[in-house]
């Protein structure tokens, strides 16, 4: 016996016997939680697909259940959490990005492929994010590493992912800021061209001229954009404090993750509502609105036969509701295990579908307004040149006689004077330079994103009566939609992270935020917008369409179709319908490569490209990216793409443990579990607490299950007495 041996039993027999009063005190509790938690035989190795969900997703039952529960925060209600995943999933592109596709791809009929491929790819997916988050109640990384730790990367390619979304979209939200801060002034400072003065005369920016106000504010009083992505121009300061305001609203809305977003969600997923209820009632009442939803709902039937149309629409589904982000895997990880996510799955899906309508109303209503705005000028600007052309090229004759050039000249009017002229002068009518001047043709000029944001659509509250009010409303607007993605976005980084590393949740979000307010910088450069462009192109759709294939493929063809059902039953009560199980395994696969396959083909039948605003000319202009710049497009998509492979193959060689990615915890409840810590050198009569017994199964580790589905290991690699107990479930306690 060593030296020391009576030294070390005495001090555990006190240990065992202070530990002993504790769980004869605590006897109704203990003998619950072995009740209940889960006795399962592992193997060592493995790729990890023999693992059970009802063992690795039933980690807080029972000991632990209560445990954990206190420990990982929780939404204050049901409400909470519609309104966090609503926020995360209705964000911009439901309010710039819909209604252009709606526009492009015939109008109302583009609604049919869309609501097909919400059904087929969009909700099974959300519902599949939803209930792997909720069951196993960790965020990416440690879902996938419980599934196959081998697609332990799935976890970190969401968070890279997340990470390269939130540089350039807090940019945006920066941009909103800045014009939100510009609006409280009478009238808008891109009402008008600016003017300038010399000696002699007084005359309007060339640069404005030639294009509009509120184009020439964007780019030159806004961005102060420079020609090309190959000048960086140096900071923009403006837009640098307005980037600084915007990570400083998220890093405080964040800091202490959803105690503190969650209360912010009650503002900013409900605000937009607000605001697009109104300026529909708004534009409703305004002249030519009728005619921009009568466009909009126009179908064009025969575009429906298009494959881009279907490659478009899928694109928008998928991105609509956030899945691979992480984001939504996040949120429900606070959720209830019993919470009917289902349920949540359906009510999300379609929150986001008929926002996504009632903003392409909105945005139609406008724009209707603002073409009959501008058809007016254009019908007055060509009703002078046909007075000037009378009794030359233009016979008196022509002109039909209740036509009054004195008074306003009616679209009607000048649609029949120009047909009669056309039909007269017929090759010659080319040389008189009249414009067609159709609504029809002003609503077909299609433009999304920022153009639609802060062009066209801040060209058409110029217009409005008390425009600035409704620009304070509309960008402020702009900025909760951003903000509740942004909250997602950012919670699809801190959750798996800390779930992972067991960091301060409030460290590691302050970090975070302040290394992305510093990468953040290149884009509020004065060649910041084509970064912006660049990232939103390549850093995610391909990523993330890998992501979410690997997804799927983990939950129904590794982990299995079958067994997830049967979780899923446990989990919600009722058996899911059986139009899950074929979208899960065949469908919904199938169409996620198939978008994949004509993604890539799209991208390599159009070389990489940007548009640049040329100061001189005073439009844009396509240039192809600089080789430095095709490489950058490169590196994001393999940057985003590589902690796939990368894990795999560490843990396909073994050179990491299966189990390295997943950080073990003790739990010290009372009269539960007792960890001591063995030395492989000591023989002694103290063997028996330190778990020295010789294994059933060489190879093989038999556990008891305790918090979070983690093996409880000591420095050593063995376990503690609480969980030799567990191998006696005939010993009552009080025989220890």
């Amino acid at each position: 016996m060593p030296k020391n041996s009576k030294a070390v039993k005495r001090e555990l027999d006190d240990d065992v016997t202070e530990s002993v009063r504790d769980l004869l005190s605590n006897e109704d509790t203990c003998d619950d939680s072995f009740k209940k938690s889960s006795l399962i035989v592992g193997g060592g190795g493995g790729d990890g697909e023999g693992k059970d969900l009802n063992g690795d997703m039933d980690v807080e039952d029972g000991g632990s259940d209560a445990e954990d529960d206190a420990a990982r925060p929780a939404w204050n209600s049901k409400l909470q959490y519609i309104l966090a995943q609503v926020g995360f999933s209705v964000g911009l592109g439901n309010v710039w990005r819909f209604p252009y596709l709606c526009q492009k791809n015939g109008g109302g009929a583009y609604l049919v492929p869309y609501l097909i491929l919400l059904i087929v790819i969009g909700i099974p997916l959300f519902f599949l994010e939803l209930s792997v988050g909720q069951r196993i109640r960790r965020g990416s990384i440690g879902v996938w590493n419980y599934i196959s730790p081998r697609l332990g990367g799935i976890g970190f390619a969401s968070c890279v992912v997340c990470f390269f979304v939130a540089l350039y979209y807090n940019v945006i939200i920066g941009w909103s800021l800045f014009y939100f801060s510009q609006s409280f002034q009478q009238p808008l400072p891109w009402h008008e061209c600016p003017l300038v003065k010399n000696k002699t005369t007084t005359y309007v920016v060339p640069e404005c001229e030639k294009s509009s106000a509120t184009t020439y504010y964007w780019y030159r009083e806004a961005l102060n954009i420079s020609d090309s992505i190959s000048e960086s121009g140096g900071l923009n300061w403006r837009m640098t404090i307005c980037l600084l305001a915007a990570w400083s609203m998220v890093c405080l809305a964040m800091i202490k993750g959803i105690q503190s977003s969650g209360k912010v969600m009650y503002f900013s997923s409900l605000f937009p509502y607000v605001v697009l209820i109104c300026f529909l009632v708004r534009a409703l009442l305004l002249k030519g609105s009728v005619d921009g939803i009568r466009h909009m709902f126009t179908p064009k039937l025969e575009i429906m036969l298009e494959a881009k149309v279907w490659r478009e629409a899928a694109t928008q589904v998928f991105f609509a509701l956030g899945l691979g982000f992480g984001g939504v895997i996040a949120f429900s990880s606070y959720n209830k295990r019993d919470n009917n996510c289902h349920f949540d799955a359906v009510l999300v899906s379609f929150i986001n579908f008929f926002t996504s309508v009632l903003a392409t109303l909105v945005v139609f209503a406008v724009l209707g307004f603002k073409a009959n705005i501008m058809n007016g000028k254009c019908v007055a600007l060509n009703t002078k040149k046909i007075v000037g052309l009378l009794g030359n090229e233009i016979s008196r004759d022509l002109i039909p006689h209740h036509i009054n050039f004195s008074a306003t000249v009616s679209a009607e009017d000048y649609q029949q004077m120009t047909e009669i002229i056309r039909g007269v002068t017929e090759k010659d009518y080319q040389l008189l330079g009249l414009g067609s001047c159709s609504i029809e043709e002003e609503l077909n000029k299609a433009v999304q994103g920022t153009g639609l944001a802060f062009i066209a659509f801040t060209e058409a509250m110029t217009h409005f009566p008390a425009s600035p009010f409704w620009s304070v409303m509309f960008f402020l607007m702009l900025v909760n939609l951003g903000l509740g993605s942004m909250f997602g976005t950012i919670e699809g980084i801190i959750t798996p992270l800390v779930d992972t590393f067991k960091v301060r949740k409030e460290f590691l979000t302050v970090g975070v935020c302040l290394l992305a307010f510093f990468i953040g910088l290149l884009f509020v450069q004065r060649s910041g917008n084509y970064w912006v462009a660049m990232f939103d192109d390549y850093s995610a759709t391909l990523p993330l369409l890998i992501v979410v294939i690997l997804e799927n493929v983990a939950v129904a063809w590794v982990y299995g179709t079958d067994k997830f059902f049967e979780d899923l039953k446990d989990m919600l009560g009722f058996t899911p319908f059986r139009f899950y199980y074929y979208m899960w395994k065949y469908v919904t696969p199938l169409l996620l490569i198939l978008l994949l396959g004509s993604s890539v083909i799209q991208l390599g039948i159009t070389p990489p490209s940007y548009s640049a605003w040329i100061k001189d000319l005073a439009s844009e202009k396509s240039l192809s990216y600089p080789p430095w710049g095709l490489a950058v497009c490169i590196s994001l998509v393999v940057m985003a793409i590589m902690p796939v492979p990368v894990v795999f193959f560490l843990r396909y060689f073994n050179i990491i443990d299966e189990n390295a990615g997943v950080v073990s915890t003790i739990s010290y409840k009372k009269g539960c579990i007792i960890q001591e810590i063995a030395r492989p050198e000591e023989e002694d009569d103290a063997s028996l607490i330190h778990a020295k017994s010789p294994s059933p199964m060489p190879g093989n580790s038999i556990y008891r299950k305790q918090n979070g589905g983690v093996p409880d290991s000591t420095p050593n690699g063995r376990y503690g007495i609480g969980y030799l107990m567990a191998d006696m479930p005939d010993m009552p306690e009080s025989d220890l």
